[in-house]
């Protein structure tokens, strides 16, 4: 068993945000995603312990993360920390005509209910390019699975993730919206 492939424990998750780039060297990348939009350019990537989205504009780079506290990162401009315990939302603007909207969710579910959803994910995204299932922990029979949908417009793009975590029988779900304002219209 590769230990770079296994779920960390959900105690572990962090959702983070960064007014910057990230190099994606620092992470175990195993699928991505690149939209170039005439307003914006993104960067989707689907890692061991949940995804980095990097989405770039004219006023800015912001990066959102969730992963693993033990994860790598840039200490510098830092917008958000937040442990993923249970669930929360907010929407900011982060920098002159840049919204970002976030939710996220831990949910612990019956081990009979995760199966059956880790199952339905599994076979409803089969022909999706941004899934990756994972290996087992060796102490469930299943490793975990990532699916990620992306959608995108002129000015703005909204990315929802899935995340299974077989050990812990939970379910992290982020929904994020990323939106390029025009300061002329405020």
């Amino acid at each position: 068993m590769d230990l770079s492939t296994v779920r960390p424990k959900v105690a572990q998750l962090t959702f983070q945000l960064l007014g910057r780039s990230v190099h994606p060297e620092l992470f175990h990348i195993y699928k991505s995603q690149r939209i170039e939009r005439e307003n914006f350019t993104a960067q989707i990537h689907i890692t061991v312990d949940g995804h980095v989205v990097s989405w770039a504009c004219e006023n800015g780079t912001i990066t959102e993360v969730a992963a693993s506290n033990h994860q790598l990162l840039p200490q510098g401009r830092r917008i958000l920390t937040l442990p993923m315990t249970h669930g929360q939302q907010d929407k900011l603007e982060v920098r002159k005509g840049i919204d970002y909207q976030y939710k996220f969710e831990l949910e612990r579910v019956p081990a009979e209910m995760f199966w059956m959803l880790q199952k339905q994910l599994g076979e409803a995204s089969q022909n999706h390019e941004l899934l990756q299932l994972f290996d087992s922990s060796g102490r469930i029979a299943i490793g975990g699975l990532s699916f990620i949908h992306v959608e995108h417009r002129l000015r703005s793009m909204h990315v929802q993730a899935i995340h299974t975590f077989p050990d812990d029988k939970a379910l992290l779900k982020t929904d994020s919206t990323f939106t390029l304002i025009d300061i002329n219209d405020e």
